[in-house]
Parts: structure tokens; sequence; C-alpha cells
């Protein structure tokens, strides 16, 4: 009996066609999945990977509220279009203090992993405002509203404790300067140097140019550390992984 014939055989037993898919299921399934509960973790850490600061982190929340999710994704795939367009492909890493994660289901604008640094506090202030003034053909709403609601961090200490439930590593001491470093991250004549200490490579400055803290200095204190704690000139992935 040839190739040809036992295919046919197959395809036309109904009974058989199910048993050998269910076999072929089970083997694929057991093959991913054992190896697993011999590891002991299935994130690769990362040198510069670290929990988001306070403000960040409420601009993280920010960013939920708004659903900014819906129509941007947080995951490059490690597919040539996508490295070429968006940079480096996403590290498991990356995401490992995120609850929960951003990877997103769909685009309907550009992916934000690597969004960081890619444009000015004035052009994320514009955008957010206005953003056909800056991209013609978008079709977002305006959020500049944020730039009228003022944050004085009063909750975030209480927020990075229940993120340190989960897992987040927030030490007692990030948790006790929560507000200040909060404050601190937006005032570029703060003393920045425990904030600094605590979260290496948080960018300190006014973000939305305005005297008070607002909505919009922390979202985009939050847009613009993403894909940035990473050094991909120096990483080298773990072959094992």
């Amino acid at each position: 009996m040839g190739v040809l014939d036992t295919h046919k055989k197959i395809e036309t037993n109904v009974t058989l066609l199910l048993v050998l898919s269910f076999l072929v299921v089970t083997i694929g399934g057991i093959v991913q999945i054992v190896p697993l509960f011999y590891l002991e973790n299935t994130i690769e850490e990362v040198e510069g990977v670290r929990p988001y600061s306070p403000l960040e982190l409420a601009g993280r929340e920010i960013y939920l509220r708004e659903g900014c999710y819906v129509c941007h994704s947080q995951m490059i795939r490690p597919m040539r279009d996508e490295v070429e367009r968006y940079g480096h492909y996403s590290l498991a890493a990356e995401s490992m203090y995120d609850h929960p994660f951003q990877w997103g289901s769909k685009r309907t604008g550009p992916d934000l992993a690597r969004v960081g640094g890619r444009y000015s506090d004035e052009w994320h202030v514009q955008h957010m405002i206005d953003p056909k003034s800056v991209v013609p053909e978008s079709i977002m709403p305006s959020y500049g509203y944020l730039m009228n609601r003022q944050i004085d961090g009063r909750y975030i200490a209480d927020l990075m404790r229940t993120h340190r439930r989960v897992g987040v590593p927030y030490t007692d001491e990030m948790i006790e300067n929560a507000r200040a470093d909060f404050r601190d991250q937006a005032n570029p004549d703060a003393d920045h140097s425990g904030l600094l200490e605590r979260y290496p490579g948080a960018q300190t400055r006014n973000f939305d140019g305005q005297p008070q803290l607002t909505e919009m200095d922390a979202i985009i204190a939050y847009m613009q550390m993403l894909g940035t704690l990473v050094d991909f000139s120096t990483f080298v992935p773990d072959p094992s992984r």
C-alpha cells in the first residue's frame, strides 16, 4: 500500500483519524509541557530589567485606564519585518513585572515596546493633545485632558504593595520612599540620587513642561522608558532557553 493509499484510508476513516490526531496532539503536548517541570524559572533574567518607578507605575495605570492596549501592542515578534520596523524582538524578562502584561492582540497603531526615546517629550505631549497634528493619518482620539489632571501620588505606596504581593520585588525602602520618588522624578530641581539608586536608568525631568505634576507627566514617563532598560548592543541570549 502506497503513501497516498494510507493517507486516503486515514482521511476516510473518521475514528482512525480522531485516534491518530489525539495521539499526535498528546505527544506534542508532552514534549512541550514536561520540560517546564524541570525548570526553576522559565524567564531568563536580563541585566537592566527592574520594577517600574512610582511615576512610571502610575503612568502604566493611566495607560491601562485609557485603553491604550486596545490599539497598541507591546510585543515585537522575532520576524525580520517586525525587527526592522520596531527593533530587537521582545524578551519575556521585559514583561516580568507587568500585571497584566501588555503584549496585546491587535495593532491599530504601531507597537510601543521600543517607543522609549524615539520621540521627544514635546512630541508626545502634542500627540496626546492632537494626534493628527503629528501623524495626519491617525485615528487616535485626543487625550489632552491628561494635562489638566493633577496627581500627588497619595496611593502609590498602596499600589506598590499590591504589586509586591504578586511577585514584583519592591522593597520596604522603595515603598517608604514611594511618594517622594513619585514627585521627584518629574522635578528637575530635586535630588535624584536615591531615586536613581532604587530605579537605575529612571529618566528625571519635567515631562509635560508644566509646573504642576499631572497625569500627562506620568504616562510620558512610562512611555519614555519602554524598551530602554536592556542594552541590546551587549545582550547575548541564553542558548539553553
